[in-house]
């Protein structure tokens, strides 16, 4: 399935689910954790049958003689087995009337609903997996069976069988990502947007060994590197093993599902002693190959003797108010333990406040240790609006502790604020070619170079490949075989005024019965054309940066810093302070022509204004107010 069909299908099981609880009196928290346990139920049953067909191959029948499959030979294959009863496909089919059927639940107790039938499959399931022991959602007899029937149907999608394909892992961090935004839950601390996780994997670039997240919500950042190392031909269960800490348990139940529906194994503790200021709940300080994070920002009233006790502070506590004995401010109690958990070769990246960077006191003290380390690797700065429910901008940190020695004493800050796609109003993000070109300048900063120019490689053979797959001559001419990107950029966007000047026409001279039709053909067309354009100008902004391949400070946006540069900043992390302001490119107008133009229109409007209110006050009186 291609990734415009994914999107469509995604909208579609969204917003017939939506739907559903639009017509119900449950609130989007109410409804939440049980729609989310129906979509692991159709995908349990999916790699069930993905894997019961693996068997009956390696196993083939003998004349006579069946090959029974039993529970055993799923243990061998590390996947779960489904008795009967908590197969989609039986709950699917079972009647509106459950109560007469006479089923009896794990415990022998009769089945009056459909909701007690879906319970009884999510028991019998954790019963199948230790990691699943406690999780999964049996509030179902809560819900009207009616409803429980419509999301059963709504997700009996054929292309939801696409489990090597990880189609369900992708509709469920959708739908994770819509809960999210509607429920708002504490701040929707419990889901990173995905292009912020994506960011952190790709410059990590985890391979293989232990991955901590102290915070790791609803587990974003294992699923981004399973995806990351699958990628590159690897299996991230046998490579990597996952530790997780989340105090809120909801949010943990929702990690241990989503890792589960992505195929993943790990080790999740919720509750108190998942509380990371006070408990170390694996007990990882200096054995992780990777630590990622998006912790709670400016967490106050944390209890400085007990998280002095706990330990994991490698350069001392930060400031305490002296009365209350609390730490005024968490983050750098989150900063040092992102740090005092890696190896000596170790490599952490967290999304942190963007206050951070610079904050004073005790802080200071603790950022200039680090920097001194010498294991400060890359901080990128991110503009508002990237988290659901927050317009804060935030920075993205990133700790090397097997550093090469050419850059071991220096610093890459990437002030990437103004760089990315607006989705709505309140919402942006880095699209997949914008998460490349980031990672390409940390590539150049590492002297990967052959990186860079795959990705060179990788934007002309998309923009050949958009040509060969049209018909229109003017648009492949356009594209230029993708070998001048700054040539495309003006002759698509010629092809693009063009076309719309085509449609316009089209629109009009058509009989009425077909204006909608042939509008939305056009539509379409310049849809098409206008995600070509932005592929061509994402390798343009790149390429006109570093055409040979060699890593260049670029005001505005990039600067290595020396150790000593950042001394000289009293140890800000800040990368605007370092990278500077990119010159704003001359419109060609005159200024102080223009500014009388505005004042004239402004003249003119005031007028308008004075004559709209005497009317109104006319109107007024004549209505004796």
């Amino acid at each position: 399935m291609d990734n415009r069909s994914l999107k469509a299908l995604e909208a579609q099981l969204w917003d017939a689910a939506d739907n559903l609880r639009a017509n119900s009196k449950l609130t989007s928290a109410e409804y939440c954790m049980p729609v989310l346990g129906l979509l692991f139920l159709r995908y349990a049953y999916s790699r069930f049958m993905m894997v019961y067909d693996q068997i009956l191959k390696e196993n083939p029948s003998r004349p006579g003689r069946p090959f029974i499959v039993k529970e055993s030979h799923f243990k061998a294959k590390s996947a779960i087995f489904l008795p009967e009863m908590a197969q989609y496909k039986y709950l699917l089919e079972l009647k509106a009337n459950v109560a007469s059927m006479g089923l009896l639940d794990i415990n022998g107790q009769p089945i009056n609903s459909l909701g007690e039938a879906l319970n009884n499959a999510m028991s019998l399931i954790e019963n199948q997996s230790e990691q699943l022991k406690g999780i999964l959602p049996k509030n179902y007899n809560s819900l009207p069976d009616d409803l429980l029937f419509s999301l059963l149907e709504n997700f009996n999608n054929d292309a939801l069988n696409d489990v090597g394909g990880d189609v369900l892992g992708r509709i469920y961090e959708y739908f994770l990502g819509k809960f999210a935004k509607s429920v708002a839950s504490d701040d929707g601390v419990f889901f990173t947007p995905k292009s912020l996780v994506r960011m952190i994997v790709n410059i990590i670039e985890p391979q293989k060994g232990v991955l901590l997240d102290p915070a790791c919500g609803s587990g974003g950042m294992f699923v981004q590197t399973g995806d990351f190392v699958n990628s590159a031909g690897m299996a991230a269960n046998t490579q990597m093993t996952f530790y997780g800490q989340e105090k809120a348990e909801f949010n943990a139940k929702l990690c241990a599902m989503n890792i589960a529906v992505h195929g993943l194994n790990g080790k999740i503790k919720s509750g108190n002693e998942a509380n990371t200021f006070y408990n170390d709940a694996h007990n990882l300080v200096g054995q992780c190959d990777y630590v990622m994070a998006n912790p709670p920002f400016n967490v106050d009233k944390v209890n400085s003797e007990t998280a002095s006790n706990a330990g994991r502070l490698p350069f001392g506590l930060p400031s305490v108010n002296k009365k209350t004995k609390m730490v005024g401010n968490a983050n750098y109690l989150w900063i040092q333990y992102f740090y005092a958990y890696l190896k000596e070769t170790g490599r952490a990246g967290f999304v942190m406040a963007s206050s951070a960077t610079d904050s004073q006191s005790k802080d200071k003290d603790i950022r200039q240790q680090l920097v001194e380390t010498g294991d400060v690797d890359v901080m990128i700065s991110v503009g508002n609006n990237f988290f659901y429910t927050l317009s804060l901008p935030c920075s993205l940190w990133f700790f090397n502790r097997g550093k090469a020695e050419a850059i071991r004493d220096k610093v890459l800050f990437i002030d990437a604020r103004n760089y990315y796609t607006v989705v709505d109003r309140t919402l942006n993000e880095w699209t997949d070619w914008q998460l490349k070109n980031l990672n390409a300048i940390v590539w150049l900063y590492r002297g990967e170079v052959d990186k860079y120019q795959n990705l060179v490689a990788e934007y002309r053979k998309a923009l050949r490949e958009y040509g060969e797959a049209s018909q229109n001559k003017d648009f492949v001419a356009a594209l230029n075989d993708g070998n001048d990107f700054a040539k495309t950029i003006i002759d698509l966007q010629a092809f693009i005024e063009k076309v719309r000047a085509q449609a316009k026409e089209a629109v009009e001279q058509a009989a009425k019965k077909e204006k909608k039709y042939i509008r939305a053909q056009y539509d379409e067309d310049i849809a098409f054309f206008e995600e070509v354009l932005t592929v061509a100008k994402e390798a343009d902004w790149l390429y006109s940066k570093f055409a040979d391949g060699e890593y260049q400070d670029v005001l505005g946006l990039c600067k290595i810093a020396t150790k000593a540069e950042i001394a000289e900043k009293n140890y800000s992390l800040t990368p605007g302070a370092y990278v500077g302001v990119a010159p704003v490119a001359d419109d060609g107008v005159n200024f102080a022509e223009r500014m009388q133009e505005i004042h004239q229109e402004l003249l003119v409007l005031q007028a308008e204004s004075n004559v709209l209110m005497e009317t109104i006050s006319k109107n007024f009186k004549e209505m004796g107010l």
